[in-house]
C-alpha cells in the first residue's frame, strides 16, 4: 500500500516577538510586547507529551544587530538541548541565521528548517516592504549554508501572497539547484496563504494546490519530498498525493502560524486519504542519519526502533519512559 507521512509533533515557542512585519502574518508580536517561554515552562510542557516524536522550535526573529540576538541564541540552544535530554528529536525554525549560529545549532537540532517562501523581489515593495530578513539572497543564502554544514533542511513556498506561477517555478528551481549541489534538502513545503483573524490583507480566492504540487514534481529532484500542510489544503489532500505530495508535516495539537486553521484528527485524515496509508516518520530522514553529530545518531536510533513498529501504542510507551 502506497504510504504518506508525518511527523507526531509539538510546538515550543520561544518567543513570537519579531522585528519583521510582514503584512499577512498571524504569528508575530512587537518587539517588547512577547514574554520569552523559560526554560523551566518549557520542561513543564515536555515533561508530560505522549505520542510525540519532534519538537518544533519555532521563533519569532530578533534583528541580527540587536543586544539580544545571543541570549536568543542561547535560548534556541538550550530548549534544543532539553528536547533531547528529555528523550524527543528537536527540529529548530528560527528565521535567517548567520553561519555560525548554524553550526551551533547543528549541534542539538537533528533538522532545520527557513521557508524560500518566494524568489521575486518584487513582494519587497508590497506584503514584504517592511520585513529585510526577507530578501530572496538571504533566504537563498540560508539553504547554501546549512548544505555547506551538512544540515538536513526543510524549506518551502508560501503561496497566494501576489506572486505569479512563473514566481512558483523560479523558486522551485532556485531550490533545485541548491539542493543539486549540496543534497541536504528532504522536504519542501508548499503552504497557501489562509487569512486568519489578524490578517492585514484582503482574503485571497481559493487556491488550487494540485497543479503547484504537479509542478513542484516535476522540478525538483525525486529525492525531495513534497509537503503539504493539511489544515490548510481541505478537501485538496488526495489529489494533491495523487499529484505527487508525500508527506503532512507536523500534525500537533497547535499550528502556531496559522492558529485559526485546526490540525485534522489522523483517523480524518486516513479517511481522505482512501487506499493511501498514513504513517509517522522522524524530523529527519534516514538518508541523513550519518550527517548527525554521534550523540544525535544514539538518540535518532532509538526512535528508528520505534518506527519498525509502525503504530501509535508504541510512542506513548516510549514517551511514558521519559
Amino acid at each position: 500500500m502506497p504510504v504518506v507521512t508525518y511527523s507526531p509533533s509539538y510546538t515550543l515557542v520561544p518567543t513570537y516577538e519579531c522585528f519583521n512585519r510582514c503584512s499577512y502574518c498571524n504569528f508575530r508580536v512587537d518587539p517588547g510586547q512577547g514574554q520569552e517561554l523559560s526554560l523551566g515552562a518549557a520542561r513543564d510542557r515536555l515533561a508530560g507529551l505522549k505520542g510525540v516524536c519532534e519538537i518544533l522550535i519555532l521563533s519569532g526573529e530578533v534583528h541580527p544587530q540587536s543586544q539580544e540576538r545571543s541570549s536568543w541564541l542561547e535560548r534556541l540552544w538550550q530548549l534544543g538541548r532539553l528536547a533531547l535530554d528529555l528523550g524527543f528529536l528537536p527540529h529548530t525554525n528560527a528565521g535567517p541565521l548567520s553561519y555560525r549560529e548554524m553550526a551551533r545549532l547543528r549541534e542539538v537540532n537533528v533538522s532545520m528548517g527557513l521557508m524560500l517562501e518566494q524568489l521575486t523581489p518584487k513582494l519587497l515593495e508590497t506584503v514584504h516592504r517592511y520585513a529585510p530578513s526577507k530578501r530572496p539572497e538571504v533566504r537563498c543564502q540560508q539553504l547554501i549554508w546549512a548544505g555547506e554544514l551538512g544540515i538536513p533542511f526543510t524549506t518551502g513556498l508560501l503561496l497566494g501572497i501576489g506572486e505569479t506561477s512563473q514566481d512558483w517555478r523560479e523558486s522551485l528551481e532556485a531550490i533545485a539547484i541548491i539542493q543539486q549541489r549540496y543534497g541536504h534538502i528532504q522536504e519542501v513545503i508548499l503552504q497557501p496563504y489562509s487569512p486568519g483573524t489578524k490578517e492585514l490583507v484582503p482574503q485571497n480566492q481559493f487556491l488550487d494546490l494540485v497543479p503547484v504540487v504537479a509542478l513542484a514534481r516535476q522540478i525538483l529532484p525525486p529525492e525531495v519530498v513534497i509537503q503539504i500542510p493539511p489544515n490548510l489544503a481541505k478537501g485538496q489532500i488526495r489529489a494533491c498525493v495523487e499529484a505527487g505530495a508525500r508527506d503532512l508535516g507536523g500534525l500537533s495539537p497547535i499550528d502556531e502560524v496559522n492558529p485559526d486553521y485546526s490540525h485534522p484528527h489522523q483517523e480524518a485524515l486516513q479517511k481522505e486519504l482512501g487506499g493511501w496509508q498514513l504513517q509517522p516518520r522522524l524530523p529527519v530522514y534516514p538518508q541523513y542519519d550519518r550527517w548527525l553529530p554521534s550523540d544525535l545518531q544514539r538518540a535518532v536510533k532509538g526512535w528508528r526502533e520505534w518506527l519498525l513498529d509502525q503504530c501509535q501504542p508504541r510512542i506513548d510507551r516510549v514517551t511514558e519512559q521519559i
